[in-house]
């Protein structure tokens, strides 16, 4: 997603940091989000987390759940809940590819990043993955370290 830093519409809610780390993450998939109007404005001042979140088919729907958004103020009438099951939208085919990924070969669906989009709508971008196992994620923090050792010892070489 190349975004130009000018486009005032398209803003970071919140981020998975953790998924790249516990997750090999084989492809991702955008998916727009179902909000009530009080949940869009928490969204906007910056009230939002999904990292504990994660998405699920069930019954012919794709749902995001335990994803947290901040309760809005100036909303007294009619508040959100803030832990509640939000629906996510995409296309009936994009829908059977990740049942299809879930049920029968046990992918998990992590969410990866919430935003705006240049348009300003609320999307999330959707992980289809395979958890890691403890020698995997070492291996990734070695690999990662051995990374950053090799560009100080290239560093210093100038």
């Amino acid at each position: 997603m190349n975004q130009t830093k000018s486009d005032p519409n398209y803003k970071v809610i919140a981020e998975n940091r953790r998924a790249r780390f516990d997750y090999a993450i084989e492809r991702d998939i955008e998916c727009g989000l179902l909000l009530e109007g009080s949940e869009v404005k928490s969204m906007r001042q910056g009230g939002a987390n999904i990292a504990e979140s994660y998405a699920a088919v069930e019954e012919g729907e794709l749902w995001l759940v335990n994803s947290y958004v901040a309760p809005y103020d100036q909303a007294k009438t009619f508040r959100h809940d803030e832990r509640r099951r939000r629906k996510l939208l995409v296309s009936r085919k994009e829908l059977a590819d990740l049942w299809n990924a879930t049920q029968r070969k046990g992918m998990t669906l992590v969410p990866l990043v919430m935003y705006f989009n240049h348009r300003g709508m609320a999307k999330i971008k959707l992980g289809i993955a395979k958890g890691k196992k403890n020698h995997d994620k070492r291996e990734t923090a070695a690999k990662r370290d051995w990374a950053r050792q090799k560009q100080r010892l290239l560093k210093d070489n100038r």
